[in-house]
């Protein structure tokens, strides 16, 4: 498997009709979590230097065991460093999950979250990944194959279609909701 065609910075955008608070509560708001991507719940303090955790849903512990592995407690972890709510979230993310992307330790990740015209707001979502080449592979969704899940890529679809048409994505993922 090659690893050193992959940046060290992906950068996803996606265009979603909702407001931009709409998309900062889907961020943000376990509520909301709970219900596109991989349906684990976010716990975040939202001020420079608060906690941010995530868990596991039931769906993900399901999805784990019958792949044969236990998922720890929380799943991801990091720290705040800058919010601005419904514009920016910037925050150290570290997956606890896969044990060679844990020793990998923090990177960034940075939200970004701009109204443009029409009712349709711009999210944008940095994730820089230097030193991390294991979760790098994760994070772009190439090893959705071995039942990691498609990434970010997977993850913003699936927010977009929650927000426009209430539903997520009806898909075979193994995260039956």
């Amino acid at each position: 498997m090659r690893t050193d065609t992959l940046t060290t910075t992906q950068v996803y955008r996606v265009y979603i009709k909702a407001t931009p608070q709409a998309i900062w509560d889907a961020i943000t708001d376990p509520a909301w979590t709970e219900k596109y991507g991989y349906t684990n719940r976010a716990d975040y303090e939202l001020r420079p230097g608060g906690t941010y955790r995530s868990y596991p849903s039931e769906a993900m512990k399901r999805g784990a065991d019958a792949m044969g592995f236990t998922l720890p407690e929380v799943v991801v972890d990091g720290e705040v460093l800058e919010s601005d709510p419904p514009h920016r979230l910037v925050q150290t993310w570290r997956m606890l999950m896969d044990p060679e992307a844990a020793e990998e330790g923090f990177t960034r990740l940075t939200y970004e979250i701009a109204e443009t015209k029409g009712g349709v707001t711009k999210l944008t979502v940095t994730h820089e990944l230097e030193g991390a080449p294991k979760l790098a592979l994760v994070v772009a969704g190439r090893l959705e194959e071995t039942g990691a899940g498609g990434g970010w890529a997977w993850v913003l679809s699936d927010l977009k279609s929650l927000l426009e048409t209430g539903a997520p994505m009806d898909m075979e993922d193994g995260l039956k909701r």
